[in-house]
Formats: structure tokens, C-alpha cells, sequence
């Protein structure tokens, strides 16, 4: 495969050969608990080791390349046309029993197509997310949120990923995409699946049969949601084309969302910087939001790229069709551009840049920042409950995500609301 004329080097200056992302050699396994449990440490060691660009393994035999250099990051997210999202020469080679594959294949949506397809896509997709109404959503939150809060404020102690934060956004995006809660207890099941890469298959066969119920639901009987305008966007999508941007939806809505408003919380309640200044109003959540963002962002890995053929970045080749997996937990904290100063200081990759830059950033913004006010608001007092002191994560290689946040407080009187209950099946314990 010839070498495109702006990577050709002169005879005086050869191409640095064996580098690690071309060799056989060991790779740094993102799925390990090793990893979850210190992944910044992990980081400095690559960078120390290999630079910008480090060898890693996705799943069991699965390899790639890290980025963890902010500059060859840039460079790579701006350059679609070397480094394309179509991931479909690469699952080619991928066993069809890998557990992340389910998750990274090839789907008819904006953040795995190149070309007139993406725009296609996208236009829909930014359209139904603009659609959204963010001063309705104040009141979505709100609702959810109060009856939630109720539950557990005279026990004292709560766990607040199963009783507040991920019933929250499950309900939220139900709201968003329309859809009705029998319909969205399969999809987050099947979303769970494929995320923990646990019976993916599975998962992956639910999800798709409950967003196709919703999707043909939303054809007799559209509404003022995500999923209708999807369907009636001049692009016009098929009904498989809208049931996987539904679907991107409740991935990234769901546990974006989640592990942004769980770290955010893990972050106020330990670190005195953040948690006595917000509780006493020095310091807005919206800030503490953004150090989350730059240090701990609920997607620490991902932003796949596959390059069309060897290209050569940072003196190294990148493999043609192989993974290239953009660190955005990595490159946010590279020391040729961190700076100790991150208040109001959002230049961080955590929303991704360059053509697939996340279009719901405003909205995710929101959701997450009146999730955590309203439960701060209730409980003021609130504390971790962690017996040693340490939360632990779960493994993965893309998230960062707690496995529990366990919190105590003064026992409170429940809020006054005058709206129902939200009536929910614990959608958390069946799918986490």
C-alpha cells in the first residue's frame, strides 16, 4: 500500500522501524481491575514508556493503539479522511464471540460512518438533540428527581447509584426519546449487557428488538421526543436507521450521563476544594462538572479511528484498519498543556472535537447539573459511606464508571412535590 506524499521521509532521515504499536510485544490490558483501580498511574507509565501513542489490548487479544499525547489527539480528530469511524475492515477480524464487539461494530449512525453518510446522519441526529426543550428539562429533572429523593432522605443513608442517579437518567431519557417504560426496561437491560460485555449477544438481540418496538410505537403515535423527529428529519431514515440513533441515545445518554453526575458527586464529597465550596456556595456544580471532565470523564477511552492505511504519527506507524482509541482522560492530564488552573476552563476532549464532536453537550450539561443541585439541595449534609475509605470501579476499557456510591446523612423530611411518585421496576438491578 503506497505511503500518502506528506508522510514520505528523505533517505537521510529513516523511519524510525520496531516501534511498539507495530511490534508483538506486551500490551497494557484496558479490561483489567488493574487497570480500573488506577488508570492514571497507568497513563504516566505509558507516556514515560512510549510518548504519545501506546500499545494496549481492548479485550483478551484484541490490540490497539492509546492515545494519551494531546497534540496527536487534535491531529487525529480533525483528520477524518486517514482516520475514519467505519469500523467495518476491522470487525472482519475480530472472533464474533469478542465481548466489546456487540459494542464497537459497524451500525447505521453518525459515530461509525464516513462521507455523505455521515452528514446524513448527523443533520438527523443534531436536529432531534436540538429539538429537546432545556427549559422544560429544568421541570423533567425536577419531577424525577424529588419523588426519587423521597424514597431514602428519612433513612439516612442511601446508595446513590441504584436509588437516585441511574433511575434519574433512565427516566430522563425516556422522557427525551418518548418512550414508554416497559419499552425502556428492555433497552436498558440490553445496554447493560453490551456495556459489561457480559452475554453481549444477548444484550445485543434485546436492545435491538425493544428499539424497534419503540420505533414502530413512534411511527402510529408520534410525539413532541427525540425518536419522532428522527423519523420525520428531511434525511429520511428507515426504521433501522432510527433504531440505532435511538439507541446511541440510550448508551451514551444513560451511562455518559450516569458516570458524569456519580463522579461529579464522588468528587464534591471528597475533595474539600469542591465539596465545601459547593455545599456552601462558593463554588457551582457546573465547575465541579468540569474537573470531572477533565480528570475523571465517565468515557475515559474512546473516540475509535480506524486508519484507511499505515500512517505514521509521532514517529510511529499506526497499523492500517487497527483501533486507534483516543484517551481523553489521558490527553486531558498531558503535561505539555495541563495547567493546575481549571475553573471556567472547559478546553478539555471530554465532549470529543473535530467533525464527531458530541452534539448534546448543552443538554448533558443540564441534566447533570440540576441532578446534583436538586439532591444537594435535599441533603446538604450528606457524606460517603465507604468502610476503607476507597471506591472502587468497574473494569472496562472505555468507562470510568463507580461500581457504588454509598452515602449517610441527617435523616430529612421528604420534599414537597405536587406530582405522582415516578413508578419504577428497579431497571437497576436487573441491568447493572
Amino acid at each position: 500500500m503506497s505511503t500518502p506524499q506528506s508522510q514520505v521521509r528523505p533517505q537521510s532521515c529513516p523511519v524510525i522501524h520496531g516501534s511498539p504499536i507495530a511490534s508483538d510485544g506486551p500490551r497494557i490490558p484496558l479490561h483489567s481491575p488493574e487497570f480500573a483501580a488506577d488508570p492514571h498511574h497507568a497513563y504516566r507509565e505509558m507516556r514515560r514508556q512510549y510518548g504519545s501513542l501506546a500499545p494496549v489490548e481492548l479485550a483478551p487479544g484484541v490490540p490497539a493503539t492509546l492515545v494519551i499525547g494531546y497534540s496527536a489527539a487534535v491531529r487525529i480528530l480533525n483528520d477524518p479522511d486517514h482516520f475514519p469511524a467505519d469500523p467495518r475492515t476491522w470487525q472482519k477480524t475480530v472472533p464474533s464471540d469478542c465481548p466489546i464487539l456487540p459494542l464497537l461494530e459497524w451500525r447505521p449512525m453518525a459515530s461509525r460512518s464516513t462521507g455523505t453518510d455521515f452528514l446524513r446522519y448527523r443533520q438527523a441526529i443534531t436536529a432531534s438533540i436540538d429539538a429537546v426543550d432545556l427549559y422544560a428539562m429544568h421541570d423533567i429533572v425536577e419531577n424525577i428527581a424529588t419523588p426519587l429523593i423521597n424514597r431514602f432522605c428519612q433513612e439516612g443513608r442511601a446508595e446513590l447509584i441504584s436509588q437516585y442517579v441511574y433511575p434519574l437518567v433512565f427516566e430522563v431519557v425516556n422522557s427525551m426519546l418518548g418512550c414508554p417504560p416497559e419499552i425502556g426496561q428492555q433497552v436498558a437491560a440490553g445496554t447493560a449487557a453490551l456495556l459489561e460485555g457480559v452475554d453481549a449477544e444477548k444484550g445485543s438481540q434485546m436492545l435491538g428488538a425493544a428499539l424497534m418496538n419503540l420505533v414502530t410505537l413512534k411511527r402510529t403515535e408520534p410525539g413532541n421526543d427525540i425518536t419522532s423527529v428522527l423519523q420525520q428529519h428531511p434525511a429520511a431514515l428507515d426504521d433501522v436507521e432510527v433504531s440505532h440513533h435511538v439507541s446511541q441515545v440510550y448508551g451514551t445518554g444513560i451511562e455518559f450521563e450516569l458516570n458524569l453526575i456519580v463522579n461529579t458527586l464522588l468528587l464534591i464529597l471528597t475533595d474539600y476544594r469542591f465539596g465545601d465550596s459547593v455545599l456552601g456556595g462558593n463554588l457551582s456544580s457546573r465547575e465541579a462538572l468540569d474537573e470531572v471532565l477533565f480528570n475523571d470523564p465517565p468515557l475515559a477511552n474512546l473516540l475509535i479511528t480506524y486508519p484507511r492505511q499505515p500512517i505514521l504519527i509521532d514517529g510511529v506507524w499506526l497499523p492500517a484498519d487497527q483501533p486507534v482509541v483516543i484517551s481523553m482522560a489521558a490527553c486531558n492530564n498531558d503535561p505539555s498543556i495541563r495547567t493546575d488552573e481549571l475553573a471556567g476552563n472547559r478546553s478539555h476532549l471530554a465532549w470529543g472535537i473535530g467533525p464527531h464532536a458530541c452534539p448534546a453537550q448543552s443538554l448533558a450539561y443540564l441534566i447533570a447539573q440540576d441532578a446534583i443541585d436538586q439532591l444537594l439541595d435535599a441533603l446538604p449534609e450528606i457524606r460517603l459511606d465507604v468502610p476503607d475509605g476507597t471506591p472502587t470501579w468497574r473494569p472496562g476499557p472505555f468507562h470510568r464508571a463507580l461500581t457504588q456510591l454509598p452515602v449517610t446523612f441527617p435523616p430529612a423530611s421528604p420534599l414537597n412535590a405536587n406530582i405522582e411518585p415516578v413508578r419504577l421496576s428497579d431497571p437497576h438491578a436487573t441491568s447493572r
